[in-house]
């Protein structure tokens, strides 16, 4: 029995690590994983566009919402009485145009009669010259005496003097008709900045009720009854549970052959693994993003294995895609025998591979 047990040991040994040299080479080297990994969304910050004082609250926290949704309402009597206002500065302007219209329409008939004064007064200046013409050879032969002569030359006179003054009238008319013009169209300027105050008004208007951009789940709710909110105030965090995405951060030394493919793990729900997808790579590591960003070139140096930030896409038909929560944990596992679009670099994707999860933070080859 001994022999037999000091034969058997040292085969059943060489039998485990044969398998397990066996599954090194033909699994875990190519597997790269991480638990700096977590779940986010694009979460949406609800804020009033006005100040005002809070006169309903129809969201509560946790509660689905859809797009369009009214989550709150803001006392609109202030805003209500501002339209009235800049709607009644509408019906004025247009009002001043109108007149302006009726001015100008009056002032063409005004030239158009003064231009038929000036052809009249033409015409009397005509007869007069002829007039005057005619008598003057008349007295140069004494058939017509100098008094009747000097009538004429008066007559003409009169005659050139009206003329002179419908044709002033003429070019004075059509100043003024210039002159009414500019006077419309100013207050046309004026009727149509009255009415962007109405827009204005209205938008502000509509603006008191507050109603949800996308859909998603209600949280952080800070809006209460009879709150006075100025524009910017925090209100509500919408978050898009069916958009979810989880941000990993590698390590440099990971990314050398990572294309694609990768599971998740959520810490909540460990039984459940998640089939994702690469979408991207940061365009720089997370150290260069941060507030403030390190500087090599100055004191000694120590070498830290930077980390690179990398999208992974959830599948929105996903089993749990609707049971994760931004700020999850997760542990992300990349199989890097995929063969990927583009290197991990390049930010292009390709398609995902479940493998089971080895040790976090390491790559099972080493």
């Amino acid at each position: 029995m001994r022999k037999f047990v000091a034969i058997l040991v040292p085969v059943v040994l060489l039998a485990l690590f044969a398998a397990g040299g066996w599954y090194w080479w033909t699994e875990w080297r190519h597997l790269q994983s991480t638990d700096d990994a977590y779940v986010q969304s694009d979460i949406s910050l609800i804020s009033p566009k006005i100040e005002g004082y809070i006169k309903e609250v129809r969201a509560k926290d946790n509660q689905p919402v859809a797009a369009g949704d009214v989550l709150f309402v803001i006392d609109d009597r202030d805003l209500a009485a501002k339209l009235v206002q800049a709607e009644a500065a509408v019906a004025t302007g247009e009002a001043a145009v109108d007149t302006y219209e009726s001015r100008l329409e009056l002032q063409r008939a005004m030239i158009d009669q003064t231009k038929a004064e000036v052809t009249a007064a033409e015409a009397e200046k005509a007869r007069t010259e002829r007039d005057y013409q005619r008598y003057k050879q008349l007295a140069a032969s004494d058939y017509a005496s100098r008094q009747r002569l000097e009538t004429v030359q008066a007559d003409d006179e009169k005659a050139a003097a009206a003329l002179a003054q419908k044709r002033a009238a003429v070019v004075a008319a059509l100043g003024t008709l210039r002159v009414l013009r500019a006077q419309r169209d100013e207050e046309k300027a004026k009727r149509e900045q009255a009415r962007a105050a109405v827009q204005l008004a209205r938008n502000d208007h509509d603006h008191t009720v507050i109603r949800a951009p996308v859909a998603g789940i209600a949280g952080n709710r800070a809006g209460q009854v009879g709150q006075y909110v100025k524009p910017g105030t925090q209100l509500l965090s919408l978050v898009p549970l069916t958009r979810v995405y989880i941000t990993a951060n590698f390590k440099e030394t990971q990314l050398t052959r990572m294309r694609v493919g990768q599971d998740i793990f959520v810490d909540a729900y460990p039984e459940r693994p998640l089939t994702g997808r690469v979408e991207s790579f940061a365009p720089a590591s997370g150290a260069q993003f941060s507030l403030l960003p390190p500087d090599n070139a100055t004191g000694n140096f120590t070498k830290i294995v930077q980390r690179v930030p990398v999208r992974i896409a959830v599948p929105a038909d996903a089993a749990m895609a609707g049971l994760l929560r931004p700020g999850l944990s997760v542990t992300i596992t990349v199989d890097t025998r995929g063969k990927g679009e583009s290197h991990a670099g390049d930010g292009l994707v390709g398609a995902a591979q479940a493998r089971p999860a080895p040790p976090a933070e390491s790559n099972p080859a080493r």
